[in-house]
């Protein structure tokens, strides 16, 4: 039997995580604090990788390395497999998951979106700061895609969208 650990620790972890990157030692670099997170999520995706596929012989392509990801890693992290997976099948893969369960809990303060008068140079024109706190957050769940695949052979350029 596999070591678990509950979701609410993993909430918090990323929660806190998020904002020390960001509110702490990268305040005024949130473009660093990004890189920095998904770095973390890039070491935890190639050692969980290796975990999961100890018992594994080696993929044979690319295909079923994604597919590997897409029904028993995700399934692994987040209890559920991925929604949707689309190719160009030229080595293009978009992952879905219309329920992503690390930011379904989470929650932006109504009166910092439209009740603050103060300018904030540090979130990007046209991006609202709840759009840049979601997207902080998928940083790390990214890097661990991105870990994952570079530990099964795969080398990857991914970033998380957030509909």
């Amino acid at each position: 039997m596999g070591r678990e650990v509950s979701e609410s620790c993993v909430d918090s972890v990323l929660t806190e995580m998020v904002s020390s990157y960001c509110n702490g030692f990268y305040a005024n670099k949130p473009e660093l604090a990004a890189r920095r997170i998904e770095a973390i999520g890039y070491q935890v995706g190639h050692q969980l990788s290796e975990r999961y596929t100890m018992e594994r012989p080696r993929f044979s392509d690319h295909l079923e390395a994604i597919k590997f990801i897409c029904k028993d890693f995700w399934s692994e992290l987040f209890k559920k497999q991925i929604d949707n997976l689309k190719t160009n099948h030229r080595g293009t893969f978009v992952l879905q998951d219309n329920k992503f369960r690390w930011i379904s809990h989470m929650s932006i303060d109504p009166s910092s979106e439209n009740g603050s008068t103060v300018e904030d140079n540090s979130v990007p024109a046209g991006e609202s700061k709840a759009a840049q706190a979601t997207s902080m957050h998928l940083y790390f769940p990214c890097g661990i895609i991105r870990g994952a695949l570079s530990n099964l052979g795969i080398p990857c350029a991914g970033f998380c969208r957030y509909i």
